[in-house]
């Protein structure tokens, strides 16, 4: 039967286009469904910042007027800017067991990308390296987790079949909370005695202000790092709003010697966790589950996600340089503190050696593997 692919704008077609993942994942008991109003957000020109600097097409595979896939075609002025080439990028994807949906929709995609300008394409972002990244490739243990990817296992081979290669693994590490190894504590000690050094929790009734810190150090930690994007100044607001409801200021911390920032890490509660059983919908009595939860109830998080931790370059290599030890250290009692069981670190870069091997040091172990394709066009 025909599939037909179209793109679409419309507030009907973009809330049908949020609804896609209802249709391939209905099977997998495991899966978490999205909040809509979080997905019509993200995909709103009015409402993410991330549309100043990028265009993104949305669309649509239907076939007997049922839509059965989807997928974005976008290009991010700043990735480009920074990297100095031509990539556009696809994001978004959700398609039945069919590759002539699938490669439909990447085709479709491509075409919009060589329109404009684009010479590659890598995919899936949604919509940045600073957003939700990847496929799902490898899964050895650990629940889904916010902002990570959550696929049928069919995926990779959709993506394949379109003529797609791996261009990076990104690694996600599972992590108990259980004895924190000594050698790594008496690391954390030593640290600790750096002069000038003070680490702080993050301050929810200041969090946009902290939030520029996180993005000082950010810019310039991940600066050298594959697929770097600049976070820009609006994006931190729209993150600090974000992250306003979810932040446990316990599994934050901000780093500083003599007032100049000199590291961070944060980490949130999975909220995969509170918003399992709303299928998505925040009304009519979602929203107040949400909040019963999250800022009355005293909703206790099993599991919790390790999203950032960043050291500033002038550090790395100095008496500092186990700083990122203490921050994994504060990130354990904090967990600790809350009642956190388990969680995940990342995702990192798979050839980040050096980071891979300290979460290892910590007691990590790899537990999902995430794939960002790539394909010449």
């Amino acid at each position: 039967m025909g599939v037909t692919i179209r793109q679409i704008d419309s507030k009907a077609d973009r809330r049908t286009f949020a609804k896609v993942p209802w249709v391939a994942h209905r099977s997998d008991p495991e899966w978490v469904p999205p909040l809509l109003a979080d997905v019509l957000d993200t995909i709103n020109p009015r409402k993410n910042p991330f549309f100043e600097h990028g265009e993104a097409a949305l669309f649509l595979a239907e076939r007997d007027g049922e839509a059965v896939g989807r997928i974005t075609a976008h290009t991010n002025r700043l990735h480009n800017e920074y990297h100095k080439d031509t990539t556009g990028f696809f994001g978004f994807f959700e398609s039945v067991e069919d590759e002539t949906v699938s490669g439909a929709l990447l085709e479709t995609a491509e075409d919009w990308l060589r329109q404009h300008g684009c010479d590659r394409a890598l995919g899936p972002q949604s919509f940045s390296t600073n957003e939700e990244v990847g496929l799902l490739v490898e899964h050895r243990e650990g629940p889904p987790m916010l902002l990570c990817a959550q696929n049928p296992p069919y995926y990779p081979r959709l993506i394949e079949a379109a003529g797609y290669e791996k261009a990076k693994d990104l690694y996600g590490w599972y992590y108990e909370v259980g004895e924190i190894p000594a050698e790594a504590l008496k690391i954390a000690h030593a640290v600790e005695q750096y002069p000038g050094l003070t680490v702080r929790q993050a301050d929810p009734k200041h969090l946009e202000r902290d939030i520029h810190i996180v993005r000082e150090v950010f810019n310039a930690a991940w600066s050298q790092n594959w697929g770097y994007v600049p976070w820009t100044d609006n994006e931190v607001k729209h993150g600090a709003k974000a992250m306003g409801m979810i932040i446990k200021p316990e599994i934050t911390a901000i780093a500083e010697v003599e007032g100049k920032p000199a590291g961070f890490m944060v980490a949130l509660p999975n909220l995969n966790e509170a918003i399992k059983d709303l299928n998505g919908r925040l009304f009519p009595t979602g929203l107040l589950k949400l909040i019963w939860r999250l800022k009355l109830g005293g909703y206790r998080f099993r599991s919790a996600r390790l999203v950032l931790l960043g050291i500033m370059p002038e550090f790395r290599g100095s008496a500092l340089g186990g700083l990122s030890v203490l921050l994994y250290v504060r990130a354990h009692r904090g967990g600790e503190q809350l009642g956190i069981e388990f969680g995940e670190l990342g995702w990192t870069l798979e050839d980040n050696e050096k980071i891979n091997a300290g979460i290892q040091f910590m007691g990590g172990r790899l537990g999902k593997v995430y794939r960002i394709y790539g394909k010449d066009l």
